[in-house]
């Protein structure tokens, strides 16, 4: 397993090793090995990339690039905008980290060949993301709700 997170953004501390943790947890429960790397941004860096690779204007919350994934082996980066998970984490009622874990989860479901562009798609992997993120609130402290309203299919 070969999995790197960088934190290249200033609008929080993030702990790199439990979010490592939590997405190596996560790949191991997929039962898959993984050359992934995880880029924690700035709004700013994030909408450069939006733009960039797919002509979209502003900020997102995660970008995943698929480099060759195999049905045993992900290949690729997840790109995290820090700041769009404080935003998100307000409008949903939890916190930012629960935020992040999700973007990572949602980034390493784009890999395994999830989609959400159409509803039926959307709703099959809100689902396994939704589960997996309440699976790992149990053992990884990142993932642990605010105890506020939760997050649905969006």
């Amino acid at each position: 397993m070969d999995l790197a997170v960088s934190n290249r953004q200033r609008t929080r501390r993030v702990d790199t090793q439990a979010l490592r943790a939590l997405a190596v947890a996560v790949l191991d429960h997929l039962g898959l090995d993984a050359e992934v790397g995880i880029h924690l941004v700035s709004a700013r860096e994030m909408a450069q990339v939006n733009w960039d690779f797919l002509r979209h204007e502003g900020s997102t919350d995660v970008i995943t690039f698929d480099h060759g994934c195999t049905a045993e082996r992900l290949h690729g980066e997840l790109f995290i905008s820090v700041a769009d998970a404080v935003e998100q984490a307000a409008e949903f009622g939890t916190t930012w980290e629960e935020e992040l874990v999700r973007y990572v989860i949602h980034g390493l479901l784009h890999l395994r060949g999830y989609d959400d562009l159409e509803p039926a798609k959307r709703r099959v992997m809100k689902r396994q993301e939704n589960r997996l993120v309440a699976k790992f609130a149990e053992t990884h402290p990142l993932a642990r709700p605010a105890g506020r309203r939760g997050r649905g299919i969006r």
